[in-house]
């Protein structure tokens, strides 16, 4: 199969081809990685046994097979398989391809029509496979590295099965560099550190992994395996699958969050160093690490608020990369700090109860009264100026008086919350002490 591909792209058979088409699985069994979805008993393995295929979308990263075992199924289901990239397809290409389908249709022969970046589709090009996949006029296999509960219609994923594929490990990984030297008919001059490296190197992209090995073969060596600072001036490193506008930069930065929530500061470390490493606006980590003061330590260690607004400052002042260490440092303040979020649910509690009581006035004793008239009307009356109280506070209520007392705040018993909680525990006391007093205080009765 894959000879005629190279035939039909215009090359002659004895042509050089690139390893990774060379190595191309011409089974499924020979798809590394992906037992999950082709083992038996699985998904796909299961559709092609009762030969019923029907249509998927094969969401996973890039080098991982997707194309590859579309083509595989189309072969394995006795379909005539047919490609086009969303990127290069309008509506005049995909009215073709409809077409041709119907003709071969008429024969006797059913088509499996592969999308390759489906996402990149627009909302209309998406419904317009609808009533083909209906119809059976075609088998729809999409590919997307994209999230499709995001970027695909529902009613398209209602009518295709979603399955995932996964990056590939190291074990898929070493088989794949095994298949390389069997294929090339010699080792690979690396040493056991320079094989991980190279591994690590390839990010989980098959692709790119052969694309490095058919690199490192072609350099003259002098006889003595490749090290891996050797082997990292010979090929370069892939660079790590972030994208900043969708899940890629979600999935990342709820990691960077949750570690620091959890209290797990090597974790938290690691998410930065990832979204760092693949172009992140380190503004926005500012951003995001101020809120986790505020969200998840909150009263707990106060101070937290305040380094992370100075790592903000000193990132304008320095830039990249001397003032990512100011920002590595704020992570580590609040993935190492007390945890509370007891401000947090305060106000949102507060929040709430604000929109369910409407426009309900201050006490009389809580208004300001700047004028004769004011006075006369009673504000401010019954006002006592704290500083003036025993242990300055006076114990009245503030609450308006149409309103039950209510309670939003309640401190944790961690970090310099503990101190607060007594404190409040002392003044609601007193407050209590004062409670017949309440509608005297508020200028009723």
């Amino acid at each position: 199969m894959a000879d005629d591909l190279f035939q039909s792209a215009g090359l002659e058979k004895g042509a050089p081809r690139p390893l990774a088409d060379r190595l191309r699985p011409q089974t499924l069994d020979q798809v590394v990685g992906q037992d999950h979805l082709l083992g038996e008993g699985m998904p796909l393995r299961r559709m092609l046994d009762v030969r019923r295929l029907s249509s998927i979308v094969l969401w996973g990263p890039p080098g991982v097979g997707k194309t590859t075992i579309a083509r595989l199924l189309a072969d394995k289901a006795d379909l005539e398989f047919h490609q086009i990239s969303a990127i290069f397809s309008g509506v005049a290409d995909l009215r073709k391809v409809f077409a041709e389908a119907e003709a071969r249709r008429r024969t006797g022969r059913g088509t499996l029509l592969f999308v390759d970046e489906i996402h990149r589709f627009n909302r209309a090009q998406q419904d317009g496979f609808l009533p083909h996949v209906e119809s059976g006029l075609i088998t729809l296999v999409g590919a997307t590295t994209e999230n499709p509960s995001f970027e695909l219609n529902a009613a398209l994923l209602s009518r295709a099965q979603v399955l995932t594929l996964k990056r590939l490990d190291d074990a898929a990984l070493d088989k794949l560099l095994a298949r390389a030297e069997e294929e090339e008919d010699q080792r690979l001059p690396l040493t056991t550190a320079a094989r991980e490296s190279l591994k690590a190197m390839a990010d989980g992209d098959g692709r790119f992994l052969l694309n490095l090995v058919e690199d490192i073969f072609a350099e003259p060596v002098d006889g003595e395996d490749l090290e891996p600072d050797t082997l990292s001036r010979i090929v370069q490193r892939r660079a790590p699958v972030y994208d900043k506008a969708q899940e890629g930069h979600y999935n990342l930065i709820s990691a960077l969050h949750k570690s620091v929530r959890g209290s797990d500061p090597d974790a938290a470390l690691y998410w930065l160093a990832r979204m760092l490493a693949g172009g992140e606006d380190p503004l926005y980590l500012c951003r995001r690490v101020v809120r986790m003061a505020s969200e998840d330590i909150g009263m707990a260690d106060p101070n937290a608020l305040t380094i992370c607004l100075a790592a903000k400052e000193a990132y304008d002042f320095l830039g990249s990369p001397e003032g990512d260490l100011a920002l590595a440092q704020a992570v580590l303040y609040v993935a190492t700090a007390p945890k509370s979020n007891a401000a947090y649910s305060a106000f949102k509690r507060a929040q709430r109860a604000a929109r369910e009581t409407g426009s309900l006035m201050p006490p009389r004793h809580a208004m300001n009264a700047p004028t004769k008239m004011m006075k006369d009307l009673g504000y401010s009356d019954g006002y006592v100026y704290d500083h003036d109280a025993p242990d300055a506070f006076a114990g009245l209520d503030y609450f308006p008086p149409d309103m039950e007392r209510q309670s939003f705040y309640e401190p944790v018993p961690r970090g310099l919350e503990k101190d607060i909680r007594k404190r409040l525990e002392f003044w609601n006391a007193r407050r209590k002490s004062r409670e017949p007093d309440r509608k005297t205080d508020s200028g009723e009765g």
